[in-house]
């Protein structure tokens, strides 16, 4: 993602996080490098998903994530088996790493739009969240909510929405430490390491932090398996410093490569066909779905 906006949104700048590409027989897991029909990409009968193998609650290896159960629901209704080939690098490089490459071809819950490749119509559109204690004395609502200053802990994911409207308010250097803490200090020069969302949020359950930022389909499974906290749907209305939007509530996409018409359109008419399942998987989820406009 090239643009200002999206440097500022959800995801993090490609430019700056993804390092040269390395040896794709490296890259590649034995299911990846097999020669054979279900690997296909001509073969009509299989549906090849891009697939993060250990980044719950999104994608796992055991088929648990909701965005596995999504692309079983999409495969079914285009009459194809779901093929998931697996990815053990952070889900970020797979689009350069695997769908570029023609290991798979299609990638789930991807933002709406991204330039990387083509996005089908949006299946759901989700916001960022604060997660607060349900016994908790503050009263945060949004970026406005002046007991945002009495936090002592705020959790969030650096290059985030949450670190730009932290830093506007100036609290960004207050509670960098801790954000770097969730992933015990680890170095991020060069490499992309994620927060464990579970972490997260359970440290906002046990008291170590008293409100954490993150979006909702990251943290949503763990909230709602937990009795002592909450979300709160941040407002998509929030501006930087100089006057320029933050977006806070992202439109969710399938992508292919740009040149895959065929299988944009295919998976368009069968993600209506799903609607009915994809709805029932994200309320099981637990993940608070907003209201936008479509984006064609």
């Amino acid at each position: 993602m090239t643009n200002a906006a999206r440097a500022a949104s959800r995801r993090l700048s490609l430019k700056f996080l993804l390092a040269p590409l390395a040896f794709a027989g490296a890259l590649a897991s034995p299911a990846q490098a097999a020669d054979d029909d279900a690997l296909s990409a001509s073969n009509a009968n299989v549906l090849r998903v891009c697939a993060p193998a250990d980044e719950l609650p999104l994608s796992s290896r055991d088929r648990s994530g909701f965005e596995n159960k999504i692309a079983e629901a999409v495969a079914d209704a285009m009459g194809r088996e779901p093929l998931f080939v697996w990815f053990s690098r952070p889900g970020i490089y797979i689009v350069r790493d695997q769908l570029e490459m023609k290991l798979c071809d299609v990638v789930m819950g991807i933002d709406t739009g991204d330039e990387r490749v083509a996005t089908t119509k949006p299946y759901y559109r989700a916001p960022y969240v604060f997660i607060q204690r349900k016994d908790t004395k503050l009263d945060i609502q949004d970026w406005t909510s002046p007991d945002l200053a009495k936090a002592t802990k705020i959790g969030f994911t650096p290059g985030s929405p949450a670190q730009v409207m932290l830093e506007k308010l100036g609290l960004f250097r207050e509670h960098f430490n801790y954000m770097h803490s969730l992933t015990n200090f680890q170095d991020r020069r060069n490499k992309f390491t994620r927060i464990p969302p579970q972490r997260m949020v359970n440290e906002v359950a046990d008291g170590t932090a008293d409100v954490a930022v993150n979006f909702a389909p990251e943290v949503a499974r763990y909230v709602k398996a937990s009795d002592k906290v909450f979300l709160t749907v941040i407002p998509d209305n929030n501006v930087r410093s100089d006057g320029e939007k933050v977006p806070h509530h992202f439109d969710q996409s399938m992508g292919v490569r740009k040149d895959d018409a065929a299988l944009l359109s295919a998976l368009d008419l069968a993600l209506e066909k799903a609607k009915p399942k994809i709805e029932e998987i994200l309320k099981d989820e637990g993940i608070p779905i907003v209201a936008g406009l479509p984006r064609s």
